[in-house]
């Protein structure tokens, strides 16, 4: 039996997974990416990058050319495409997401989540947006 996780639901009696045993669990379940690769897959087309961070990170360190922004709490609503408050660029289940949060923690959560959404193709960033930037790859301010 699951969670709507894709992770087995704990068994009365037995301790749930902690964090680092869950992040392991569902990056289990999808290929994750590099910077690099990312950066390639944006540009030729093949990805949707889209930053997950919060405001406040964003105004801080700058956004990432071409992603998306898509506050976490809005991800499934906005990238669902049978959903009434999906993007437009929610085109299909085979759509190629690379979620990107600010160190490459959440992002595995909320790729797992869209994993059950259908999007089979979903995916994360390693490392996050700081990963990116530590590869010198573009980044521009966030207007105000």
């Amino acid at each position: 039996m699951t969670r709507g996780t894709g992770v087995p639901a704990s068994v009365p009696g037995e301790q749930p997974p902690g964090i680092d045993e869950l992040l392991e669990r569902v990056r289990a379940g999808y290929q994750r990416i590099e910077a690099r690769q990312a950066y390639e897959a944006a540009r030729s087309g093949e990805a949707l990058l889209v930053d997950i961070r919060y405001a406040a990170l964003r105004e801080r360190d700058g956004l990432v050319p071409g992603a998306v922004v898509v506050e976490r709490n809005e991800l499934e609503w906005r990238l669902d495409p049978r959903g009434s408050h999906r993007l437009p660029e929610a085109t299909g289940h085979d759509l190629r997401v690379v979620v990107i949060c600010n160190e490459g923690y959440a992002s595995s959560l909320a790729a797992a989540s869209l994993h059950q959404l259908g999007l089979h193709r979903a995916t994360d960033l390693v490392g996050g947006f700081q990963a990116w930037r530590a590869q010198g790859l573009p980044v521009e301010p966030a207007t105000a």
